[in-house]
């Protein structure tokens, strides 16, 4: 489980929603100002000048409220545990901008860092002087572990039969207590009028837009994912429907017709330079060398080399994802893998018959397996249409009309000025004064050896 332990923000970002209760349906004008105004220069300028990312980034927004909004009505996503899960985290959101908030002139520390161990003793009481309250607030740290853990169980973050260690434990109760020390102090100086004004708006955008992040996630992972499922029968129909994809016969016929010229004789190496369809090793006559066993080659083809014995060819085709193969094993041998482990080591030619394809609606796409393409294509529209789906029937409104902040060349280059410090590597401090020490002569670095490239699969 390690580190902070709270779960959510090691898999959601730290940070939901207000209350259960939250709506999704609209992001109304100074919402859309407010998330706007601590933004990246450079984001706000883009912003601006380009109506195309503006509308896409309101579309983005649009689609996480939409699943958000779908995922409150589906009694499988929203239950008791979530509704649990989101006061908690809400406490996380309160606790963390306040610590933002009072703390942001009193240089770096981590989250919550200024609380004191006594003020956590407090929190929880010792001894047999334990207050009412104090015992509300150690059982309210067990729902909080436990709603973490249901979480992290529910999403395979941790084995199903986990538990905490005592120090785990120890450091949780630690955490749960910082959050609600500065939760509950926000919260009363929000009532006496002790924050900024906008403090509590801040809060509330966090939250709303946090608990929507959240509530997407589980919706798309457990919901959204089934219903753009594609399955074999819809690969094989659209196959079929679009007979210019599948050329897996062509690309038989042929490289059978090849496989009967290298058994009458012809040099493999000189086909391969003429037929192969490999563009890594196509022009060294199918050559790869020194490549290990388990080194990335598919698992069809390495068995199919290493079945032979050096000088011969595979007396059939061997078929793989990317096509048909015609393996000749020139070697074979011994080395160490990455791990120190010895493997079988070969050097092999191949003669590929490409049954690959490539999006023709995208041209920079990579070349890929017939079916992954169907497949990755089918995906894409079911996706499409269940998401058209869902921001239909929740018809969220998201203000157009706001204002993007104006952004100064001071601002421009400042935010480059930071950019380029960050980038810049540190340099040695200097060593205070004192007796210089003797000047060595250091050995001339010894030349690296040149690294053998690694074969392309």
């Amino acid at each position: 489980m390690g580190g902070g332990l709270v779960f959510w923000k090691q898999k959601y970002g730290g940070g939901l929603g207000s209350s259960s209760e939250v709506s999704f349906n609209k992001m109304t004008k100074e919402e859309m100002e407010l998330l706007l105004k601590d933004a990246n220069p450079m984001m706000l300028k883009r912003l601006a000048e380009d109506p195309e990312m503006k509308k896409q980034q309101l579309d983005s927004i649009k689609q996480l409220l939409a699943i958000a909004s779908e995922a409150k009505k589906d009694p499988t996503i929203y239950d008791a545990n979530t509704r649990k899960a989101m006061e908690i985290i809400d406490a996380v959101i309160w606790a963390r901008t306040y610590d933002q908030e009072i703390n942001k002139d009193k240089g770096p520390m981590p989250p919550f860092g200024f609380i004191t161990e006594d003020q956590i003793k407090a929190f929880y009481g010792e001894g047999d002087a334990v207050s009412a309250e104090q015992k509300r607030h150690a059982q309210d740290f067990e729902e909080f572990l436990n709603v973490q853990l249901n979480f992290a169980r529910k999403n395979k973050a941790v084995p199903e039969n986990t538990e905490p260690s005592d120090e785990e434990k120890t450091q949780m109760r630690q955490e749960f207590a910082k959050i609600k020390i500065y939760e509950t102090e926000a919260k009363a100086k929000v009532k006496a009028g002790e924050l900024p004004p906008e403090f509590s708006k801040k809060v509330e955008l966090q939250s709303k837009l946090q608990q929507a992040q959240f509530l997407s996630r589980m919706y798309s992972s457990e919901v959204l994912a089934k219903k753009a499922e594609v399955t074999e029968e819809d690969i094989q129909k659209y196959l079929a429907e679009h007979p210019e994809l599948n050329t897996t016969e062509t690309k038989r016929t042929q490289a059978n017709e090849v496989l009967g010229r290298l058994k009458n004789g012809e040099d493999f190496a000189a086909l391969a330079k003429e037929f192969s369809e490999d563009p890594g090793s196509k022009e060294k006559g199918g050559l790869y060398e020194g490549v290990t066993e388990g080194g990335g080659f598919d698992k069809s083809f390495e068995s199919a080399a290493l079945a032979l014995q050096p000088g011969q060819f595979t007396q059939e085709l061997v078929e793989t994802p990317f096509g048909f193969h015609i393996i000749k094993l020139e070697r074979k041998g011994e080395a160490k893998d990455q791990t120190g482990q010895v493997k079988q080591s070969y050097d092999v030619r191949h003669i590929l018959f490409s049954t690959m394809v490539k999006d023709p609606e995208n041209p920079m796409a990579r070349e890929m397996p017939a079916k992954e393409y169907v497949k990755q294509k089918l995906e894409t529209e079911k996706e499409k249409k269940v998401m058209d789906d869902i921001i239909a029937k929740n018809n969220v409104q998201i203000a157009e009309d706001f204002v993007i902040p104006t952004v100064s060349d001071e601002q421009m280059q400042e935010m480059m000025k930071k950019q380029m410090q960050q980038q810049m590597p540190q340099m040695p401090q200097q060593m205070p004064d004192g007796p210089e020490a003797p000047e060595t002569k250091k050995p001339a670095p010894k030349k690296p050896e040149p690294k053998k490239p690694e074969p392309k699969k």
